[in-house]
């Protein structure tokens, strides 16, 4: 056999998963525009669920209003949020596709860790977001609503009357952030499954680690204590979770189903 006819034998198998990996995205993209359409025209729906913690916190006869500045804020809001949330409905699909292109080429015990940290991950992300939503939301925006004030002799009260985009960009960037970092046991553990950490490692970087998430949390939430915390506690549990398993992992050498691939 020539030279040429050996690279050509070694190109096909790289052209026929470039072909696949294409295929399966392509399938995303067409399910990731299809629930874009659907979402946009419900989007009136999601807007009231994802307002509901506000409504909650102002009470319901309270009378308030959302406003918006400019002509196309409000279409422009609404289009992020149709995105967000055909994003967000399309991360299951999302995770089988990468599933079935990984499983052909994973041994057995693989193909089991595999499932386990494939189920986590929708699971895990799900559990961040309603987080935010059900207990760091109306905590935090009573948190902020309890700094209106009422008009007293010489001065004005002192009201909110918030945009529309910067409460929906503020919900949605929450809502990512917190199911993002119920992640870190999944990201964890397939970096354990390949050899790149070690539990006696992750132990003995505790305190930096808790120094980083707080860190974070503290970046990527609004300036309160309350979202703050609320987000780096369950990260620093998921964290010491995440030892114990890497830990049970190591020690179960007879049942490789995270062990690096030895061929």
């Amino acid at each position: 056999m020539s030279n040429t006819d050996a690279i050509d034998l070694s190109r096909a198998p790289l052209l026929s998963h470039l072909l696949e990996l294409r295929r399966r995205l392509l399938q995303c993209l067409l399910v990731l525009s299809i629930l874009f359409v659907i979402c946009y025209f419900n989007a009136q729906s999601i807007y009231h669920f994802l307002m509901q913690p506000l409504v909650d916190a102002f009470g319901e006869e309270s009378g308030r209003r959302m406003i918006y500045t400019g002509l196309h804020e409000a279409f422009l809001t609404y289009l992020k949020l149709s995105f967000f949330a055909s994003v967000f409905f399309t991360l299951p699909f999302l995770l089988i596709q990468l599933w079935r292109f990984i499983t052909p080429g994973l041994y057995l015990h693989e193909k089991r860790a595999a499932t386990i940290l494939f189920s986590l991950t929708p699971i895990l992300f799900l559990m961040g977001a309603a987080l935010a939503y059900y207990i760091v939301f109306p905590m935090a925006w009573g948190f902020f609503i309890s700094f209106e004030s009422d008009a007293v002799a010489g001065s004005l009260p002192v009201q909110l009357e918030a945009r529309v985009s910067e409460y929906l960009g503020l919900v949605m960037q929450l809502i990512l952030a917190f199911g993002l970092s119920f992640e870190l046991p999944v990201v964890l553990l397939l970096m354990a499954y390949a050899g790149m950490v070690k539990s006696a490692a992750l132990a003995s970087g505790r305190r930096y680690a808790i120094l980083a998430i707080y860190t974070v949390a503290a970046l990527i939430t609004p300036p309160d204590l309350i979202s703050q915390i609320a987000l780096g506690t369950p990260i620093v549990l998921l964290y010491e979770i995440s030892i114990w398993l890497i830990r049970i992992i190591e020690k179960n050498k007879t049942v490789n189903n995270f062990s690096p691939r030895t061929s």
